[in-house]
């Protein structure tokens, strides 16, 4: 899986390509853009459960932030490989900046 090469740092996106690409009919998905989420866009998920990368917190948030826009039931069919990298990117928009300088030094 590819990610950008700008630190997350300094993005409000981030562009991550999929080991397994989504099909949807004739449409094929490879790569996804995921947005740094609004609090309303975490609304009724439980903040921890998504740094722990729980499938449910990541079902929820995904759609809610993904160009394009995933389906619930894109995600659940998601490879696992796939869904880690996002759920990574996912928790490294929640960490504060400084958190992640002391993360890379």
């Amino acid at each position: 899986m590819k990610k950008s090469t700008i630190p997350t740092t300094q993005l409000s996106t981030v562009s991550v390509q999929l080991d397994t690409p989504i099909v949807r009919g004739e449409q094929t998905i490879h790569t996804l853009v995921l947005r740094r989420p609004k609090s309303g866009e975490l609304f009724g998920v439980n903040l921890s459960e998504l740094v722990q990368l729980n499938v449910g917190a990541l079902v929820k948030v995904l759609p809610r932030i993904t160009e394009p826009t995933l389906t619930t039931h894109d995600v659940q069919n998601l490879e696992l490989p796939d869904l880690l990298s996002l759920g990574s990117e996912i928790v490294g928009f929640l960490l504060p900046s400084e958190v992640k300088a002391s993360l890379s030094a």
